[in-house]
């Protein structure tokens, strides 16, 4: 931002709200008609920008969550349309109502909050350009004034308070009682960054399903699906009655579940002017993860209540790309409540939740999960930005990628891990998750920005390996969340951690080689590193490989790693692989993996000639499975694989969120083989169509929109054959490989392709 005028402004007193910054003004005479006009706004807090007494756009929560300390977005809006019709001297409005928002919200589970800011703080600039060139400015500066707002409380976790009742003159001009004056912010360190990622917006608007009294007498809604948003309420009453909204994400014993929520309100409190007409209540500095809500104080009946609520789902509006369908239905509406467990948790960053006390970017999770979020929806600038913050923290910490992005937990570090270190799979998502978007989008631009912050990362593990180089001397998640850990312990897993550990950085150190191979010029980078996967490698078969194949812990989620990650040689990984799969044989086709190994097990079993048993274990319906939480309800996917339990009770650990999108990593399996549809090159230059039928399933269709065009597979079993249509863009090479025949090219265009069922290549 290099013509940037305004100053970041806070009230000079509190005014026991949000505060409302506020500025009159008139177009200049004698310069003709308004060619254009462009509003930027940001905040240390949120902001919702107002002109003329209305909101400038429908995008939310501005201007997002950064690495504050360094950065913050500048957004620009268009508003040429709202002022190209004035005359020259009429007065207009231009205000600002700032929040609290990440920079002075409550984050994190310590109960503190403004981590980065002391104070909300907002700035404009209204660049106004005339048919004849002139141009006219408005910026925030000192001649603004402040003004309190309906807005009584508001806080990310706790919920949203709204007074009706409190004048709403500050959208029209005049003077205004109790109006503050303003003073400067300084910024200190940080830089103003234009803003290049999709906004925060309302994504839909949801019906209750129901309304009823719940047998403690609480009026009771459900929204039928699990959604991240708030309730948008119309109502009437005697002035100053309050409705109190609470959220949740499940019932328990036939009452909110509250538990899950730990300390995070998620209430909001709603006071009734008592004017002629209803008063509409949206809290939009606030969000929620819930399906059901309370409402104490509603004023009429409950079929009047029904249709006075709307559930207002939002997110970061990411364009859909991706999609998955078969004959399954179990496994359909497991993909739907993948899809929707993403749009719930990517807003503004990739968090691990949306509904208690965290809602974190929590690294590990987007490293399991961003393959299929690549898939499912455009990622590239979200994630892409992202990563600029990775490389930020990481460069203020020794080179270590932190547990989570922006990084609250430095100033608030879990007792746990107080002296955090790079860690496997979390801190790996700085390599991950950038090989991940080149390969989706076959764009080297991430790897040039973030190339850097691979290498870091890399040296960082390199020098805290032991001196037998394995990486087994800091704090590991390790396989988090093994469903046969305890739920007090998710870190008590059956994989050895340092086995875990080695074998993730075995798999960044070769992206990593990869990457500077890709990008030229770092030839000593490339050297550097697959130096370093050859270490790791020869010291992993050293400690961990027996001579019988077996891997150290012997459990499925050491197999899965040694074998997607290419850390075996051909015949050790086909012992691997049967050996892996007699143990999810002994395991009744139940999972038994974690954040590290459940991602791949399908993958695994799939490479080393497991097919059916890798189909046995996605179909699973008995806990733990994926499609368990599918038979009690759930709509979301699930922190733990029995975040309720079969008599419906609430998982009894103290970490239990009914809406993290991590477990659902599998549903990239699904796209490639059930679907059928691989890349072979970066950005689906070219893609492989090779549907692996299994389970049961009579038919599936996967289709991508590819920086190409759309890319799509649909596979049916008639007659004793499998027949596969596939639409094949121009400029994308594929290949079809069916059982029992040839592999053949696929021209652009849409074409049939059959072979016969049961004949194994």
């Amino acid at each position: 931002m290099t013509n940037w005028t305004a100053s970041f402004l806070a009230s000079d007193h509190d005014l026991g709200s949000a505060p409302i910054l506020r500025r009159e003004f008139t177009l200049e005479d004698d310069h003709g008609a308004v060619t254009s006009a462009k509003l930027d706004v940001s905040a240390l807090g949120v902001v919702e920008a107002w002109l003329d007494g209305q909101r400038v756009s429908d995008h939310l929560l501005e201007p997002g969550w950064t690495s504050y300390e360094w950065r913050v977005r500048v957004v620009s809006h268009d508003v040429t349309e709202r002022l190209a019709h004035d005359e020259p001297g009429r007065t207009s409005v231009l205000a600002l109502v700032v929040g609290k928002g990440w920079a002075l919200g409550r984050l994190g589970w310590s109960g503190k909050g403004a981590w980065y800011a002391d104070e909300p703080a907002g700035a404009a600039e209204l660049r106004i350009e005339f048919e004849d060139g002139h141009e006219q400015v408005i910026a925030t500066d000192t001649d603004w004034h402040a003004v309190a707002s309906g807005i009584t409380a508001d806080d990310l976790y706790d919920g949203q308070d709204i007074d009706a009742g409190v004048s709403d003159a500050w959208q029209r001009p005049g003077p205004l009682d109790g109006a503050s004056g303003v003073r400067a912010v300084d910024l200190g360190e940080r830089k103003l960054v234009a803003d290049t990622v999709p906004p925060v917006r309302p994504l839909a608007e949801i019906a209750p399903v129901d309304v009823w009294t719940s047998p403690s007498g609480a009026t009771l809604l459900d929204f039928g699906v699990n959604l991240v948003g708030w309730l948008r309420v119309r109502a009437s009453g005697t002035a100053g009655t309050v409705l109190t909204l609470r959220h949740a994400e499940v019932l328990e014993h036939d009452e909110l579940g509250l538990r899950p929520l730990r300390t995070a309100e998620a209430t909001d409190h709603l006071t009734l002017s008592g004017g002629d007409e209803p008063d509409v209540f949206e809290p939009r500095f606030t969000f929620h993860g819930f399906r059901y809500a309370s409402v104490d104080g509603w004023p009429g009946t409950l079929d009047e209540l029904r249709d006075a609520v709307t559930a207002v789902q939002v997110g970061s509006d990411l364009a859909r790309t991706g999609t998955f369908s078969s004959s399954h239905d179990l496994l359909n509406t497991f993909h739907d409540n993948v899809v929707r467990g993403m749009q719930g948790n990517f807003l503004s960053v990739p968090t691990d939740c949306p509904q208690r006390d965290e809602r974190l970017g929590w690294t590990g999770d987007i490293a399991a999960f961003a393959p299929t979020a690549s898939y499912l929806f455009d990622t590239k600038a979200f994630l892409g930005d992202w990563l600029r913050d990775v490389w930020l923290e990481q460069q203020h910490a020794d080179g270590i990628i932190p547990f989570v992005v922006p990084d609250v937990l430095k100033y608030q570090p879990a007792e746990d891990f107080r002296d955090p270190d790079a860690t496997a799979i979390w801190s790996d998502a700085g390599v991950w998750v950038p090989w991940t978007l080149y390969q989706a989008y076959g764009d080297v631009t991430v790897l040039e920005e973030q190339f850097d912050s691979m290498a870091a990362h890399l040296r960082r593990v390199r020098d805290h390996l032991s001196p037998q180089d394995l990486w087994d001397t800091v704090f590991q998640f390790g396989d988090w969340l093994d469903p046969d850990a305890p739920p007090e312990d998710p870190a008590a897993a059956k994989a050895d951690k340092g086995v875990v550990a080695t074998i993730c950085a075995f798999r960044s150190a070769t992206l990593v080689a990869e990457a500077a191979d890709v990008l030229g010029g770092h030839e000593a980078e490339g050297a550097e590193f697959r130096e370093l996967a050859a270490r790791l490698q020869a010291a992993f078969r050293t400690h961990y490989l027996q001579d019988d194949g077996r891997i150290l812990s012997d459990c499925t989620t050491v197999y899965t790693l040694a074998i997607v990650f290419g850390i075996l040689d051909a015949e050790d990984e086909q012992r691997a692989g049967d050996r892996l799969a007699e143990l999810v044989a002994a395991s009744g086709y139940r999972i038994s993996t974690g954040f590290a190994g459940t991602p791949f097990i399908t993958d695994a079993l799939t490479q080393t000639g497991h097919l059916d048993d890798a189909y046995r274990l996605l179909l699973q319906t008995e806990c733990p499975s994926w499609l368990y939480p599918v038979t009690m309800g759930a709509t979301t996917v699930w922190e733990r694989w029995d975040s309720m339990l079969p008599d419906g009770t609430i998982n009894p650990g103290q970490m239990t969120s009914f809406n993290h999108y991590a477990l659902g990593a599998v549903a990239d399996w699904m796209h490639r083989v059930v679907g059928g549809l691989t890349a072979t090159a970066p950005g689906y230059a070219s893609v492989r169509i090779a549907p692996q039928p299994g389970g049961g399933l009579t038919w599936a269709s996967t289709s991508i929109d590819s920086v190409h065009g759309t890319i799509a597979v649909r596979w049916e079993l008639v007659d004793g054959e499998l027949v596969v249509e596939a639409t094949v863009p121009e400029g994308v090479s594929a290949v079809v490989a069916l059982p029992g025949a040839a592999e053949q090219a696929a021209p652009a265009g849409t074409h049939t392709f059959r072979a016969a069922v049961g004949v194994v290549v």
